[in-house]
């Protein structure tokens, strides 16, 4: 008996934290729907009088150089960093050598260090490599960036992968790159699929290094978004609609590719 009133009651509580997370969402839709002169916080939560898409044009007018610089940014950077990420690992998993556990410990401390102290030294170096404000720089710092989680990931899911395959192979007389492409990289790409998501989720999401490492046409959407704001007026509707297109990439990548992101997860790699 306790069970049939627990199950109900506990759909009951998910479903009302599920609409209580999902009520910025309706007030984003909702918003970007009216048009300017319907909005209004005492109207916020209302649904719109007719349908207008007018800001849904607007906003893609102002924001479509920034999404393909984004586009631009995110594509090349999550591969390389993803790329740079398992070789890290497979080395640091199957091909161990002394002072191997110190050289990932040192990796590893690139993820505590807070982006806000390292840009200064950032713009100064990006300025002296002739990077400074382009998208080839923002490539190269989020891959750096990257490489610490990539190769936790990466090395945490080839220790699961028994040293005997490895040993086999190189008894055939497979060498470094061979092992690496015949064997690790087939076996891995959930864990690719999950360090792809994570690292595109991340990059597309990004707003300091895109704001202090970049300027004017060089910009990814996320500092346009921002100055879509204006100074004087801020159309809301506009605004909001800007956000939904900003949001929509990211937000297909865990549509179309979930599952896979799942699947990666259980197959371990992101474990301890």
């Amino acid at each position: 008996m306790s069970k049939r009133i627990t199950r109900p009651l506990i759909y009951i509580i998910l479903i009302a934290f599920s609409l209580f997370y999902l009520m910025p969402v309706y007030v984003l839709i909702v918003t970007s729907l009216k048009p300017f002169d319907q909005v209004s916080l005492a109207t916020m939560w209302e649904l719109p009088k007719t349908l207008d898409f007018s800001s849904y044009a607007t906003a893609f007018s102002k924001l479509a150089p920034n999404i393909m610089n984004s586009f631009y940014l995110v594509i090349p950077a999550t591969l390389l960093s993803a790329l740079l990420g398992s070789l890290n690992g497979y080395v640091l998993s199957k091909w161990k050598f002394k002072g191997s556990e110190l050289v990932f410990t040192a990796i590893l401390f690139g993820m505590f260090i807070p982006y806000q102290s390292i840009l200064i030294p950032l713009i100064l170096t990006l300025r002296n490599m002739g990077l400074y404000n382009s998208i080839l720089g923002l490539i190269f710092t989020h891959v750096i960036y990257g490489l610490p989680i990539t190769t936790l990931m990466f090395r945490n899911f080839y220790a699961s992968i028994p040293d005997s395959m490895i040993e086999s192979a190189k008894i055939d007389g497979a060498n470094f790159i061979k092992i690496y492409g015949k064997i690790m990289v087939p076996l891995s790409i959930s864990g690719f699929v999950v360090v792809a998501i994570w690292q595109f989720t991340n990059i597309w999401n990004e707003f300091l290094f895109a704001v202090s490492l970049t300027q004017s046409d060089q910009q990814p959407v996320m500092v346009a978004l921002q100055n879509l704001a204006g100074s004087q007026v801020v159309e809301w509707n506009v605004q909001m609609a800007g956000a939904l297109l900003a949001a929509l990439p990211t937000l297909l990548v865990y549509i179309l590719l979930g599952k896979f992101f799942v699947r990666g997860l259980l197959a371990g790699s992101v474990k301890g």
